[in-house]
C-alpha cells in the first residue's frame, strides 16, 4: 500500500502557493497538487507559512440525508439516491479562519462532514471504478441557517453564506473512507459523534452517481453528509472537526 502523502494551500506574505507537508516542511509545488504533483525545491518551514484553503475546485457538491441518524433527526423520508446541491464556492474557508453568522436572529448550525476531493476528470463511472478518481480526503463543516433553509425549501442559499464551508486543513492519500470515527466538537463538547460506516451512500457511489449527471474535474470537492448530533453556534464558539486519520479542522465563531 502506497505511503499517505498531505497536500494544502499556504501563504507566505503575499505569496499564496500549493505544498507537500512531510513533517516539519512544506515542499512548494509548481501547480495545483490534483493536476499532478511537481515540486520547485523550494522547502518551507510548516511553522512559518499560513494554512490557506486546500485545494480550488471549479464546484462544490453537497450531499444531504446521508446518515440514517440525521435522516430521523431531521423527519425526513430515507432517500432513496442521494440528494445532492450546489454550495457556492466563495463560501469556503481556511482552517482557523473564523465563521460569520449573517443573521443573529436565525438559528444557524454546524455540520461536521468528510469530504472528497476528485483528482481526474470524470463522467458516467461505475461505483466499482469510482475510487481511482479520488485524489483524496478531507474534513469541512456545512454551516446552515435553519430558517432561511425551512423558508426556501431548497438548500443552496442557506448553506452558501461566506465562511459557511470550513474546509481543511490538509488533502490527505490512501484513506479508506468506508469506517472511520467522524466527531464534531463545541467549547470542547463533543456533540456529533459517528462513523462513516454509517453513510447511507459511500463515497465511490456518490462519486458515481454524481458523475452521471454532470462532468467532474479535477479539484471538485464533494461533501458527503453529516451525522446526527448537528447544533447551533453562536459567537466566541470554538468548533472542531476530528475524522480518523485526517489532521483536525479548527474554527471559531465571530
Amino acid at each position: 500500500m502506497k505511503a499517505m502523502r498531505t497536500f494544502g494551500g499556504f501563504r507566505a506574505g503575499e505569496k499564496f502557493f500549493y505544498g507537500e507537508v512531510r513533517g516539519d516542511e512544506v515542499h512548494v509545488l509548481a501547480k495545483p497538487y490534483w493536476s499532478g504533483v511537481e515540486t520547485t525545491g523550494e522547502v518551507r518551514k510548516l511553522a512559518d507559512v499560513v494554512i490557506d484553503i486546500p485545494v480550488a475546485p471549479s464546484k462544490l457538491i453537497a450531499v444531504g440525508l446521508n446518515y440514517a441518524d440525521h435522516v430521523r433527526e431531521m423527519g425526513h423520508q430515507m432517500p432513496k439516491e442521494p440528494v445532492i446541491w450546489f454550495k457556492a464556492t466563495t463560501s469556503l474557508l481556511p482552517d482557523g479562519g473564523k465563521i460569520e453568522i449573517p443573521f443573529r436572529n436565525h438559528r444557524t448550525d454546524f455540520e461536521a462532514e468528510l469530504a472528497i476531493v476528485i483528482g481526474r476528470k470524470i463522467r458516467n463511472v461505475t461505483p466499482t471504478t469510482a475510487a481511482r478518481y479520488i485524489f483524496g480526503y478531507t474534513a469541512a463543516q456545512d454551516i446552515s441557517d435553519r430558517h432561511i433553509q425551512k423558508a426556501d425549501g431548497q438548500w443552496a442559499r442557506c448553506k452558501s453564506f461566506d465562511t459557511f464551508t470550513p474546509l481543511g486543513p490538509y488533502v490527505e492519500t490512501q484513506i479508506d473512507p468506508n469506517e472511520l470515527t467522524i466527531q464534531q466538537f463545541q467549547n470542547g463538547q463533543l456533540r456529533q459523534n459517528s462513523n462513516t460506516s454509517q453513510l447511507i451512500f459511500k463515497p465511490a457511489q456518490l462519486v458515481s452517481f454524481i458523475s452521471t449527471n454532470m462532468t467532474l474535474l479535477p479539484g471538485d470537492v464533494i461533501l458527503t453528509g453529516t451525522p446526527s448530533g448537528v447544533g447551533p453556534i453562536q459567537s466566541g464558539d470554538k468548533l472542531e472537526v476530528r475524522i480518523q486519520g485526517l489532521t483536525p479542522l479548527f474554527n471559531t465563531v465571530k
